[in-house]
């Protein structure tokens, strides 16, 4: 992910010389599961799969293990060539989503449920949640699902979600990227090219105002086109990594970086987060609706 580290500004000596990259931060992720990758290995505290298939680690989209890789991958299948935004923090997975990508919000509360009751046996700090709802859910279920995310952040963890990927018309982002507690993270737009093809947009990331006015997404990371772990890794033929685009890809960006400066600075709380995230943000084309691009080198300088 080199293009990722050079791009939100990653070579402040607390990272290069391998000061703080999450150690002793444990995260939470909800997703698609994860695999058994080497990038991984013996950092996955715990898994739980709520689509009732499972006892053990599993990822039968590839979507979680993706993620995973860009928060926490140590770079072990490349010789540290791929390795993730904090490679030695620590991850408790829960598989809410199927081998399509869909769930309900029942379950997606459920994990929220499982997270809140072991957050203080493994002291999770935060929760990437790179889940967006669809455009015509239910209203009710919405909302449902954006107090439970709040419940997280009340409870004093740092929630991170995706805008979603219906942008970039306003109004677009998603469910429960537009709750104004948490921290939402979109993708920059990029010039489109003189012809395009919907279905390799370069402009997609969800945005606000939402319906109560809030500016959205807050922060900006890379998205597209990000190599990272590839669950199929243990079958025949198959490549270590693999690329995947979406708003899904920047969110786990920013959660790393928050658990590379949790690790130095411990005590700071998710709003002391969120608010050195806001001071530290760079201009960057493309994130004039928010606070700008993510950059760890001012995160750690603010």
């Amino acid at each position: 992910m080199k293009f990722v580290k050079q791009t939100v500004g990653y070579w402040c000596p607390d990272i290069t010389q391998g000061n703080f990259l999450g150690q002793g931060i444990r995260a939470a992720i909800l997703d698609t599961g994860v695999s058994n990758h080497p990038d991984l290995q013996n950092r996955i505290l715990d898994f739980r799969d709520f689509t009732g298939r499972s006892s053990g680690e599993r990822d039968d989209s590839g979507h979680g293990t993706h993620v995973a890789g860009i928060l926490a991958g140590d770079g072990t299948a490349s010789s540290g060539l791929y390795a993730g935004m904090a490679p030695r923090s620590e991850l408790i997975i829960g598989k809410v989503l199927d081998r399509e990508g869909n769930g309900n919000v029942d379950i997606v509360l459920k994990g929220i449920e499982w997270i809140l009751s072991r957050k203080s046996t493994y002291d999770i700090r935060i929760v990437n949640i790179s889940v967006g709802t669809q455009p015509d859910l239910p209203r009710e279920q919405k909302q449902l699902l954006l107090e439970a995310v709040e419940h997280l952040w009340d409870a004093g963890l740092v929630v991170v979600v995706s805008a979603g990927n219906y942008g970039p018309k306003s109004g677009t982002v998603s469910v429960p990227g537009s709750s104004r507690k948490v921290i939402t993270v979109g993708v920059p737009d990029s010039p489109l090219p003189p012809v395009s093809c919907r279905r390799n947009r370069l402009n997609y990331s969800g945005r606000g105002p939402t319906g109560e006015c809030v500016v959205k997404p807050d922060i900006y990371a890379p998205g597209t086109g990000i190599i990272s772990c590839n669950s199929r890794y243990s079958l025949p033929g198959e490549h270590p990594y693999t690329i995947k685009s979406g708003t899904s890809m920047a969110t786990p960006v920013v959660s790393g970086a928050i658990a590379c400066l949790l690790s130095k600075y411990p005590d700071m709380t998710n709003v002391e987060v969120k608010l050195r995230l806001r001071e530290s943000c760079q201009a960057f084309p493309g994130t004039e609706a928010g606070w700008g691009m993510l950059s760890v080198e001012q995160l750690f300088k603010t």
